[in-house]
């Protein structure tokens, strides 16, 4: 069971352990007062003070807040068998009506702990209730002395009391497990739907972001074109000109691209594109971008080349995703694909500070502002497009400094060779 779920079992434990002590304290003053049963009180009230004690700790335990283990609650339950064994041998061990108190932290343990656990906690129940067949002080009159009558009837609550065990252990446990499943395939829809829901409000500002952006782009443009133009004889100045009209004309097409992009996004699905032929326009793309930042490439694989689902898309995952990379790195980045008969990986490489192991985990979940490392937004975008067709984004630190974005992508059957 996961931690973040024990406290409120242990709340649970709490609270029955308490309704249980006063059962107990009941239960002896009507077999002493009522009944006239001879009882070890003095032994027994010790017991129910240590487990007293024992809730006390749980209480305070409670009161401190933290996340609580499955060790911890399974060490509460051994508290709990423990303190109800020596009752029982104070009290008539095996011929005790409430020996089948032993079903209780069994059932606990079956319900809210892991299968390993549970089948712990049978094996001990039915260990104590074993020896206490054997070992106990007589309650009233010695029951040894009875017929077998008597004898089969304590043996038939042994039997009982094992095939219960043995019942709950499993099905339980398995009912337990099956609940514990689907909790998490909720947990992970509602976060994809949340994070598609973020993707979308992402959309929709980019959206009206390009609208937006048209017309100084243009304005840019055409005052670089003029300046350009008056500018030609003075050195290096003419050629940044260029280099600057160059980009601007590139964040036009990758405007004019949005909508275009938008428009074929059904037809993506059952579009193929040859991997060599992607990788090459993502460098081809990438290097008009980030002129500055030298790219070492390594493609290498299985076999022929394969074709690949979602050109389009993944194209940009990965531009946004080097992008990423030279932010943090903005000297030398590496990028590595390799495929198999199945898939494809690409890793992205810096020399960058790297990332705490806080990033490594929520980085891609949610929009994370880390613009000294250079990941956020795009990382976000590229994880929600990769786990859409099916792969995986993997963010850690490499070895020698700097971190590394894996991606792996489920690859188009049948594999077409290039």
């Amino acid at each position: 069971m996961n931690t973040v779920n024990a406290m409120p079992n242990l709340q649970r434990l709490f609270l029955l352990r308490n309704i249980v002590i006063a059962g107990q304290i009941l239960a002896i003053a009507v077999a002493v007062w009522l009944l006239d049963t001879p009882l070890a009180l003095a032994p027994m009230g010790m017991v129910i003070a240590v487990l007293i004690a024992v809730n006390v700790r749980t209480w305070l335990r409670l009161r401190q807040g933290g996340a609580v283990g499955d060790a911890e609650l399974f060490f509460e339950l051994l508290a709990d068998v423990a303190c109800l064994t020596v009752l029982l041998y104070l009290s008539g061990g095996s011929t005790n009506p409430f020996v089948s108190l032993y079903l209780l932290p069994l059932t606990i343990a079956a319900a809210a702990l892991p299968a390993r656990y549970a089948w712990s906690m049978a094996g001990l129940t039915v260990s104590c209730y074993t020896l206490l067949l054997f070992f106990f002080r007589p309650l009233g009159q010695d029951h040894s002395m009875h017929s077998n009558a008597f004898n089969l009837h304590i043996l038939g609550m042994w039997i009982t009391f094992l095939v219960s065990a043995v019942l709950i252990a499993s099905f339980v446990t398995t009912m337990s497990a099956s609940i514990r499943a689907r909790d998490r395939e909720l947990a992970a829809a509602r976060e994809r739907a949340l994070r598609d829901e973020q993707v979308l409000a992402l959309g929709t500002f980019a959206a009206g972001a390009a609208h937006e952006l048209g017309t100084p782009l243009a304005t840019i443009a055409v005052l670089s074109r003029e300046m350009e133009n008056d500018h030609r004889a003075v050195p290096g100045l003419g050629q940044n000109l260029q280099l600057l009209r160059a980009q601007v004309d590139n964040c036009k097409r990758i405007i004019t691209g949005l909508t275009t992009a938008a428009g074929q996004a059904r037809a993506e699905h059952a579009s193929r594109q040859n991997v060599q032929a992607l990788l090459d326009g993502v460098i081809e793309k990438w290097t008009l971008l980030r002129p500055q930042v030298k790219l070492a490439v390594n493609w290498q694989g299985i076999g022929a080349v394969p074709d690949i689902i979602g050109g389009e898309t993944i194209s940009q995952t990965l531009i946004n995703i080097l992008n990423n990379a030279a932010d943090a790195s903005p000297h030398e980045v590496e990028i590595e694909a390799s495929w198999s008969t199945d898939a494809l990986t690409i890793e992205v490489r810096d020399r960058g500070p790297g990332v705490t192991k806080e990033i490594s985990v929520q980085a891609g979940r949610r929009p994370i502002s880390t613009k000294s490392e250079g990941r956020g937004i795009g990382l976000f975008l590229a994880n929600a497009t990769v786990d859409r067709l099916g792969g995986s984004v993997a963010l850690f630190n490499r070895d020698g400094g700097g971190g590394c974005t894996r991606v792996t992508i489920p690859l188009a059957s049948p594999l077409v060779p290039a």
